[in-house]
């Protein structure tokens, strides 16, 4: 872009100043405006660099701010898997420990309260007449 720029400048000071040239030849004055030239598209050079520097920082930058993005979303999965991982555990215990205590509760039940006691309270009843019944019961461990 620059070096365009240049060459479009010396292109139209060729053209523009050959009628100049050609009356009085090379004079002082076109000497001094050349070298004015020269002072700006240096000081259009260090403009043009200092854009570039200014653009290579703001692209640094931004690279800096889409790894701290991507970092926080990692955390973010992390925590959000933790959490899921923590509540079916969870859930998964609780329903085992309860399961487990209303088996416990249903036995105790019926143990002490449930026909099936009544029916064992029986049958030991009559296991006292009857040897073979008490036999039975002892090789089940029931009496």
């Amino acid at each position: 872009m620059k070096y365009f720029l240049i060459s479009a400048i010396l292109f139209l000071l060729v053209f523009a100043g050959a009628p100049t040239f050609a009356e009085g030849g090379f004079t002082r004055k076109d000497r001094e405006l050349l070298i004015e030239l020269k002072v700006k598209m240096v000081e259009i050079d260090k403009r043009f660099d200092q854009v570039d520097k200014r653009i290579v920082e703001l692209r640094e930058d931004m690279n800096n701010r889409f790894e701290d993005m991507f970092n926080f979303f990692y955390i973010l999965s992390a925590i959000f898997t933790a959490l899921i991982v923590v509540v079916i555990g969870f859930g998964y215990w609780d329903r085992r420990t309860m399961i487990r205590e209303a088996r416990r509760e249903a036995i105790e039940f019926m143990e002490k309260e449930g026909i099936l006691r009544r029916l064992m309270d029986a049958l030991k009843e009559l296991a006292k007449d009857d040897h073979k019944m008490a036999e039975a019961f002892r090789k089940y461990n029931l009496l």
